[in-house]
């Protein structure tokens, strides 16, 4: 599978199954496009063919000089024979191991508090109550949660454990308690625990603060831009915005974590298309690890992103995929987590089928103990799958969660992006369909254009170090 397009003066060619990537000149981007129309499952041989050079010829001889024409073709069929270029899809195979791999638990989403001090107005937790009661995780369970973790993570060393919520700060002794508990349990199961936490700042002090650098791998810091834009969406329950108290919360904390391990993170909806601001604004903040996500809502949500925004959002990231590039050339460059992408390495081909691994690797944990596939599907009964107390009760959900892959969806089987999103978010695709084994459309359509950004600039970035 051949995927070309244009971004930002360059001519982009992806070979979707290798994984490689062509910047080309306009010359080499037509003829790839029309042997692509041509023949869209090319090999070495086929293009070889008497019919390839005459299909080229015929619609291309009359912009480029058959000897240029025939240079390329030269090209092409050698990047093909090199797999680099027309390259058959070879991880269909490997779904059947993929469903058949035994569920190792890897990481826990601890839900500490399901409570919080703000009242975001697009907030799926509904102020932290997730369908249900206000309510904060003892100790206890949180210890059978971390006792669960280890219990079911076979093998693995380095397990994963977020503090998350409501608002996690709100039952911070049990934090600290745990993360405590958790790191006497390292040394007697030869584990590691990665603890992050996700909080909003209203709580965040200097004692917090100094706990957290010691021991999170990662803090999440919730933010959603210029003060108008952040204090309209997440106001206190008073109405009164956040944003004054929390800003220099958030820079203090940034900056005695080197501006590294964090993420400020923000989200953006139909009241602030222009996004690309509230990111420029983090960074004059002086933040450097950047993620602003599309708001997911209801079509009737005031705030909802639309179809008929798209055109707009994608002008937004082509801007920001512009500004990223200039920065880094100015020495003031910043990391925005959408655009970050591997086009050497990246994940394992089970990561690239079926994603985040939830209902498999990932659970998320109510604080009276319930286990849910992730937070989204937390109070959906439908998605009850245990207990820390029983374990996994219902292990038909794993299984349903496990099938699922690229190739399980029909819309990612035809999609350039599939091995980059991996089939999407689960639960949006609940969400708007009623189904896990389907697409969130709009979600779809803005990954796409992240990716075709985030390759530009690898692109750009290349460039720039060839000169």
């Amino acid at each position: 599978m051949i995927h070309q397009y244009q971004n930002n003066g360059y001519n982009i060619v992806l070979d979707v199954n290798s994984g490689s990537v062509h910047v080309v000149d306009p010359l080499a981007y037509d003829v790839i496009r029309v042997l692509t129309e041509y023949n869209p499952e090319h090999t070495a041989e086929t293009l070889q063919e008497k019919e390839t050079w005459e299909t080229l010829k015929e619609q291309l001889s009359g912009t480029y000089p058959e000897e240029d024409l025939k240079d390329v073709l030269e090209a092409v069929t050698e990047l093909t024979r090199e797999g680099r270029l027309y390259t058959k899809d070879i991880y269909e195979d490997f779904v059947d191991v993929v469903k058949q791999r035994k569920t190792v638990v890897k990481a826990l989403c601890l839900h500490i508090a399901h409570d919080c001090n703000l009242a975001c107005k697009y907030c799926f937790a509904e102020e932290g109550e997730y369908h249900g009661r206000r309510a904060l995780m003892s100790y206890e369970v949180g210890k059978k949660a971390l006792d669960f973790l280890i219990a079911n993570s076979g093998s693995r060393h380095n397990l994963e454990v977020d503090f998350f919520g409501g608002e996690p700060l709100m039952n911070w002794q049990v934090v600290k308690d745990l993360v405590a508990y958790g790191r006497e349990q390292e040394k007697i199961h030869d584990k590691h625990f990665r603890f992050t936490v996700t909080t909003n700042g209203v709580l965040l002090n200097d004692e917090i603060q100094e706990f957290v650098n010691k021991e999170m791998d990662n803090v999440v810091l919730s933010l959603d831009g210029r003060k108008e834009i952040n204090d309209q969406m997440r106001p206190f329950r008073n109405g009164k915005g956040s944003y004054d108290l929390i800003v220099p919360k958030f820079q203090k904390l940034a900056e005695s974590r080197h501006q590294e391990k964090y993420y400020i993170r923000g989200t953006f909806t139909r009241n602030n298309l222009d996004f690309s601001e509230d990111i420029l604004h983090f960074a004059s903040l002086g933040f450097k690890q950047i993620s602003i996500e599309p708001v997911v809502g209801e079509e009737t949500d005031p705030y909802a992103i639309q179809k008929e925004d798209l055109p707009k959002i994608f002008e937004e990231y082509d801007k920001l995929a512009r500004i990223i590039v200039e920065r880094q050339r100015e020495g003031k460059g910043f990391n925005f987590f959408h655009f970050m992408i591997d086009l050497e390495g990246g994940p394992c081909v089970s990561k690239r089928l079926s994603g985040c691994g939830s209902g498999t690797e990932y659970l998320a944990v109510t604080p009276w103990g319930d286990l849910y596939p992730c937070h989204q599907f937390v109070g959906d009964e439908d998605f009850l799958m245990g207990n820390v107390d029983e374990g996994i009760l219902h292990p038909e959900i794993a299984d349903e969660f496990r099938g699922l892959s690229v190739y399980s969806k029909e819309d990612c089987r035809h999609c350039f992006a599939r091995f980059y999103c991996s089939g999407g978010c689960m639960a949006n695709s609940y969400k708007f369909h009623g189904s896990l084994n389907d697409t969130y459309d709009v979600g779809c359509e803005m990954e796409r254009k992240r990716v075709e950004c985030a390759i530009m600039i690898k692109a750009a970035l290349a460039d720039e170090e060839r000169k």
